[in-house]
């Protein structure tokens, strides 16, 4: 039997949005990418003084072939010339022509001078440019992604909206530093260089022009296919990549289960199909190099050959049909980077799309402020009402979660939520914290809708402790004053003191300065937890909730924990999620929540005495198995 991959599933559930599209260019994604660049206006000075800067490099470059090939008829016919010889333009001494020869040669210098001079100011300007506006769009970004709702988030995954920060946002960046430059100056090439050949000779040029079209139908049939085997690369890459993720998180599991044979085979597999991929891509690239390459060259020889005749003819000088061969690589050039260019652009405004989808999602209503606010002029006292609420999670329409539940708690009263998973304890909760909004129903926080509160602020006066509790990579005093912001360090301490986690913190030799790691993982689950409460300590909400708190912790971890949770509800209304009964027994009330309704109410006592009822079954089956 074949062994379950998990590079199969992702492949099943891989969406357009875990790779970077490419848009069609039409007025729809145009417009799109015009309202994102406006990220450039408060930068156009020195955006508009880059693009003249570049428009005069190009048209610099482009008189280096017109002097050179006068440069060339001086030194074939003992004379500099603007012209054919027959135009008579004529230097009567040597001496003359030496220095009409310096003068030419200065004047290739000084071109080349000047061009250095404003490509230098171009290329700063661009990037200047870029990377300012680019650090504004990230910023606004993440800010719009930051205060997004959670039903926004419920229907994404991590990756995706990291690949919109970074991806995205760097293909952007990339284009507006280097794409955009480029197709200003291959045009400002192309149309100059164009208009230049054909002032030099117009029979020539309808030679050169006749090569065009070959070389561009070449080009189109060889790009798509090239473009086509690049996707599957990309998706091969990100398959492999794949792999490498979940393997790392789920190390634990893969030592273990003594997987590490059978993940390096993954792996590897996964490589060589990308590999063979590429290689595959790889030989058309070198077909398609050869191909241009040859017919390039071809080009080249085809118009030396019918210029050649010409000057026989007397009709070209060779200074011309040197400027023309100059002229004729400058328009290649442009031609060719074209092609790619064009590439770029179409992944940019596909990043550009999905950047601009983001923009437009509408945020939740909070206050934005480096540290918390409070809104309201007074604490809420803390009474709390779910009246008749209903809800579905917004992937799941069909299936109600919540049906019909009421719920009251008084201002400093210990509310207990118990009963099977999946019931929808954890969804009231969520309610509670306007995470998501009733379908049906309302929440009352002191005799008033809470919708009536600012979210910002009411969330202020709320706290959770969590059953996985998530500490962020810094050191443990600064996971403490996440709860307040700028919170001094007696306040810190004080807080962990009843939290019960002064003493293991002072353990450590860095004390509060001390790293967690990553999620906290230096940390025992016991110690996190403290940390946890510490926070939720020093946040001083008017409601508390606890969300299975205790249910992962050894004996001696759970004593230390439930002494400092004693202390945090102490005077808050707190809300308590458990499938451990024993934890419960001392609360105020005890809810039931079964299949998405409040099945029982009341206190241990009284549930306990109920015959046939869901917390007596409950209870016996703990005890039981206990």
């Amino acid at each position: 039997m074949a062994r379950y991959s998990r590079t199969d599933t992702h492949k099943a559930r891989m969406s357009d949005d875990d790779k970077l599209p490419k848009a069609k260019i039409n007025s729809e994604t145009l417009g799109e990418a015009a309202k994102l660049f406006s990220y450039l206006l408060p930068y156009r000075a020195k955006f508009s003084g880059a693009l003249v800067a570049l428009f005069i490099s190009s048209l610099l470059g482009l008189a280096f072939p017109y002097i050179t090939g006068n440069l060339v008829d001086g030194a074939m016919s003992g004379r500099a010339t603007t012209g054919s010889p027959a135009k008579g333009f004529s230097i009567p001494s040597v001496q003359g022509f030496q220095m009409d020869i310096d003068t030419l040669a200065l004047a290739l210098i000084g071109i080349l001078i000047l061009q250095a001079f404003f490509s230098f100011f171009q290329s700063l300007w661009f990037s200047e440019v870029g990377e300012r506006s680019l650090a504004d769009l990230r910023k606004d970004t993440y800010s719009r992604l930051i205060i997004l709702p959670m039903t926004f988030f419920a229907q994404r995954r991590v990756g995706e909206l990291s690949s919109r920060i970074s991806a995205d946002l760097s293909q952007i960046q990339d284009t507006l530093i280097g794409v955009i430059p480029q197709v200003l100056r291959q045009f400002t090439i192309l149309v100059g260089g164009v208009v230049l050949i054909t002032m030099t000779s117009g029979k020539l040029t309808l030679v050169m022009i006749s090569t065009f079209p070959m070389l561009i139908v070449v080009a189109i049939l060889f790009g798509k296919k090239i473009r086509k085997i690049s996707r599957d690369a990309q998706d091969s890459l990100a398959d492999s990549g794949t792999i490498v993720e979940e393997t790392l998180q789920g190390i634990t599991n893969v030592k273990a289960f003594a997987n590490e044979g059978y993940e390096i085979n993954r792996y590897t597999s996964s490589i060589t199909a990308f590999i063979t991929i590429v290689l595959k891509g790889a030989k058309y690239r070198a077909a398609f190099v050869s191909f241009i390459f040859s017919a390039l060259l071809g080009a080249v020889v085809l118009v030396m050959w019918y210029g050649s005749k010409l000057v026989q003819a007397g009709e070209l000088t060779v200074g011309e049909l040197t400027r023309f061969i100059l002229y004729t690589t400058f328009v290649g050039g442009a031609m060719a980077t074209f092609a790619e260019l064009y590439s770029q652009i179409q992944k940019t405004l596909g990043a550009t799309q999905r950047v601009r989808e983001l923009l437009k999602e509408v945020p939740e209503q909070v206050e934005i402020s480096p540290l918390p606010v409070l809104s309201m002029p007074t604490r809420v006292r803390g009474d709390v009402a779910f009246e008749n609420v209903e809800f579905s999670y917004p992937s799941r329409k069909e299936l109600q979660v919540l049906k019909g539940v009421s719920l009251a708690a008084k201002a400093g009263e210990r509310i207990a939520l118990v009963g099977p998973s999946g019931a929808g304890k954890s969804t009231l909760v969520s309610m509670l914290l306007r995470f998501y909004e009733p379908d049906g129903g309302r929440l009352v926080i002191d005799g008033k809708d809470a919708k009536t509160y600012p979210l910002t602020a009411l969330r202020n006066q709320m706290s959770i402790v969590p059953q996985d509790v998530m500490l962020f990579g810094g050191s443990i005093g600064e996971n403490i004053s996440y709860g307040k912001p700028g919170a001094g360090e007696s306040e810190i301490i004080e807080a962990a003191k009843k939290a019960n986690a002064h003493e293991f913190i002072m353990s450590f030799p860095e004390g509060y300065q001390t790293l967690v790691g990553e999620r906290g993982i230096k940390l025992s689950g016991g110690q996190r937890q403290r940390v946890a409460i510490a926070r939720a300590i020093l946040k001083d909400p008017a409601i508390l909730i606890l969300d299975e708190a205790t249910s992962s912790l050894d004996s001696e971890s759970e004593r230390l924990v439930q002494e400092a949770l004693e202390v945090l509800m102490q005077g808050r209304t707190s809300f308590i999620i458990a499938h451990r009964l024993a934890t419960v027994r001392t609360a105020d009330r005890i809810a039931v929540i079964k299949e998405g309704i409040v099945a029982e109410s009341g206190t241990h006592e009284e549930l306990i005495e109920k015959e046939n009822g869901v917390y007596r079954t409950l209870s016996e089956l703990q005890f039981d198995l206990s």
